[in-house]
């Protein structure tokens, strides 16, 4: 009896073994998605949402971020202090706004740091973070096949690895997922692993916009000391 009592656990487990063996880093990025994006919004993503920004010492940033996939538009518009800063990218125009001057001075811009090239990094910061996971099936992304059992800060997930052709990017980066759910709950970069230099990010809660979920709270912490960079707080907009 006792012998058949345990030949259930024994298949239970060994099965759990066999699945953590075959499960493919492409199979885990579906997984996730399926999670995050279960009804394939984001291709044709169009939504705006509000983020705070929190830096140690320094005053807070709130955002305001609209995503128009389709019609290949962005919009940043920032307030820091008493100054509002807005970039609007709509295909291959950029405008650069401050404080409703859309054509702020040299010096202005200098000052502070106002630029296109900073239009396009704010563009392709948001919408590579907000996106996630789904933008890992973009063109040149390189999902590595081994899917890593890794602990980390006492829990165990899911570990996909991810390069880039090198046009597009030179570091590495690494996804936790919840071995449950699929749910995103770590990513990780380095720029040069040997180093351990880069940053993790620890992702918690969750807001669902146009039907995405996406982490509400984003912690930036130093790979190297642990050192907290700061903290993304994702709010929906008003209706």
């Amino acid at each position: 009896m006792q012998i058949k009592c345990f030949v259930p656990l024994f298949i239970m487990l060994v099965a759990g073994f066999v699945y953590s063996q075959e499960l493919t880093g492409a199979q885990l990025l579906e997984n996730a998605i399926q999670y995050h994006d279960p009804s394939g919004n984001w291709k044709t993503f169009k939504g705006d949402f509000n983020i705070t920004m929190e830096i140690p010492e320094k005053a807070k940033r709130e955002s305001h971020i609209t995503i128009d996939l389709p019609q290949q538009y962005f919009s940043v518009k920032a307030k820091t202090n008493n100054n509002l800063s807005e970039y609007i990218i709509d295909k291959d125009n950029i405008t650069i706004l401050f404080n409703g001057n859309k054509n702020p001075s040299k010096d202005i811009l200098k000052t502070h740091r106002l630029s296109k090239e900073r239009a396009k990094l704010y563009q392709n910061y948001y919408t590579y973070l907000y996106g996630l996971p789904m933008k890992l099936k973009d063109t040149g992304t390189v999902i590595h096949n081994h899917v890593e059992n890794k602990t980390f800060k006492g829990k165990t997930y899911w570990v996909l690895k991810v390069t880039y052709d090198e046009k597009i990017g030179k570091d590495t980066w690494y996804f936790y997922f919840n071995k449950t759910t699929y749910a995103m709950e770590i990513y990780q970069f380095y720029h040069d692993e040997t180093k351990n230099d880069g940053e993790y990010i620890l992702l918690s809660e969750e807001e669902t916009i146009k039907g995405i979920k996406m982490p509400k709270i984003r912690a930036w912490y130093i790979n190297k000391d642990d050192t907290l960079l700061g903290t993304d707080i994702l709010k929906p907009a008003e209706e």
